[in-house]
């Protein structure tokens, strides 16, 4: 997830406080959205490592 976040901050200009912020809200939005069946893919996407545990240093919580 962290490409995404140094997207944000290299392409829209924001701090690593607000890219953060952005992908939770992007996050919550696409869970609203999504059926709950698809809740397990959002947060897939959504983590910092697709394999990652879920006790690794996540920015994402």
């Amino acid at each position: 997830m962290q490409d995404l976040i140094d997207k944000l901050k290299n392409s829209a200009g924001l701090t690593q406080e607000q890219a953060i912020k952005s992908v939770e809200i992007m996050k919550e939005y696409i869970h609203a959205k999504v059926p709950p069946m698809f809740s397990g893919v959002v947060d897939k996407f959504f983590a910092k490592n697709p394999t990652s545990r879920p006790d690794e240093d996540d920015p994402l919580g």
